[in-house]
């Protein structure tokens, strides 16, 4: 793992120690560590995956709202969080390349350093039951 700024060290570190499905992206949306409870939703372990370029770990899904309107990569949580560098929630359903379907709850909010430098973005993810 490259050397990496101390709140994504903190925010891993978090991750690991929470029940709440959480995953961890750098300032450039590379995927750099999910926990154990994410798992599940990403259908892979850390190890399995490894740090995914964004390109990478997008292709894997598909998103859509529940109204089934596609959500283009930009628009997503972790996208706006990023950009305009404030938390960003939304109710998205996602199709796996497995076939797998979920509705999830995403908070995503950026990892700001000191002098408001983006350094990241940390996700929350609450599965939906589908009703």
């Amino acid at each position: 793992m490259p050397n990496r700024p101390l709140p994504l060290i903190l925010a891993r570190e978090l991750a690991a120690n929470i029940a709440t499905p959480y995953l961890v992206l750098d300032a450039e949306g590379t995927l750099i560590y999910f926990n154990e409870r994410a798992e599940r939703i990403i259908g892979a372990t850390p190890a399995e995956l490894g740090e995914l370029p964004e390109q990478d770990w997008r292709s894997r899904f598909q998103v859509e709202r529940p109204d089934g309107t596609p959500v283009a990569s930009e628009q997503t949580p972790s996208a706006r969080a990023r950009r305009e560098r404030r938390p960003a929630q939304d109710t998205l359903v996602y199709t796996w390349d497995d076939g797998r379907r979920m509705t999830l709850s995403v908070t995503a909010a950026p990892l700001l350093g000191r002098d408001d430098e983006p350094i990241g973005v940390f996700l929350l993810f609450w599965e939906l039951d589908q009703a």
